[in-house]
């Protein structure tokens, strides 16, 4: 009878792991096709691309589509300002929001359900697009760098992540650097930050993926300084370039190259730029990003 149970059960765990594996085949399909797709049309040429039935090889490889878009001319500047606002502006981010967080999360800070309160409002209500635009004006940000910074630079997702994972802190680690001596800053810098390594590497992707994907901002506030404009505004330009020449008769000479180029192609190796820097950050954080999207979800 045993023996039966324990084949049973053995019969039961292959039977299982290959429904298991299967799925998992599925969803690694499901995953990766659509990102081979575009690479594949974007390494394609664009004259055999218009015919259709590229999967997951290019019909007829060239690397013409990334040679148009890499002889723009804003292209190295605008690389530039993307790097630097999605550094500077990951650092700002989980600054003031681990700050705000560690605060809320202390028992002893009196306003902390209002500020709290105060914070989720935010989540579900905005001034709208006029109201930030004036503001922002008003505020002498236009045509600056600061623009790309400061008005994000506390968000209160970020914010409530972070302090839920605190909150998952035994407090005696709290107490007993009080007894020895340590100040609030110190508890934050040298007790709390260390052990937040997890979700601060999760807020930092967030953080890193939402600047270096944006560029309506740069449209908005920075379209009349080529000196503070982004990469992935210019690709748009590259985009909306050569779908406008596609039809033009007297252009000169990069627009006739871009017009032999279909926008389907561009389109599909702007997207492969545009990715590829965050593929390859993402897994030197994907096993912070799990735990910290698991341990700071304990607690509400």
């Amino acid at each position: 009878m045993a023996a039966n149970k324990a084949f049973n059960a053995t019969r039961g765990d292959k039977i299982f792991d290959v429904c298991n594996t299967i799925i998992m085949c599925l969803v690694l399909i499901v995953t990766l096709y659509p990102f081979l797709n575009v690479l594949a049309i974007s390494l394609n040429e664009s004259s055999d691309t218009v015919k259709g039935g590229i999967h997951l090889i290019p019909r007829a490889f060239t690397l013409e589509n990334y040679s148009v878009i890499f002889q723009y001319q804003g292209l190295l500047q605008g690389a530039q300002i993307s790097i630097l606002r999605t550094i500077v502006g990951t650092i700002f981010g989980l600054i003031s929001a681990s700050m705000l967080a560690f605060t809320l999360s202390r028992v002893d800070f009196q306003a902390r359900k209002f500020i709290s309160t105060f914070l989720a409002l935010t989540m579900y209500v905005t001034a709208g697009l006029v109201p930030t635009f004036l503001l922002i004006r008003d505020l002498g940000m236009i045509n600056s760098f600061w623009v790309y910074v400061l008005p994000g630079v506390v968000s209160a997702f970020n914010v409530f992540i972070i302090r839920s994972f605190i909150d998952g802190l035994p407090y005696a680690l709290q107490e007993s650097a009080k007894l020895d001596g340590a100040n609030d800053f110190t508890i934050y810098l040298k007790v709390i930050l260390p052990l937040c390594k997890p979700v601060l590497a999760t807020i930092a992707l967030f953080l890193a993926v939402g600047q270096w994907n944006s560029w309506f901002d740069t449209y908005l506030y920075n379209a009349s300084a080529p000196e503070w404009t982004t990469l992935q505004y210019e690709l748009m330009k590259v985009l909306q370039q050569s779908t406008q020449q596609s039809g033009a008769v007297n252009a000169n000479d990069m627009a006739k190259q871009m017009a032999s180029i279909s926008p389907e192609s561009i389109r599909m190796a702007i997207t492969i730029v545009v990715t590829v820097p965050i593929l390859v950050v993402y897994p030197f954080l994907q096993k912070y990003f799990v735990s910290g999207m698991t341990l700071g979800a304990v607690k509400a």
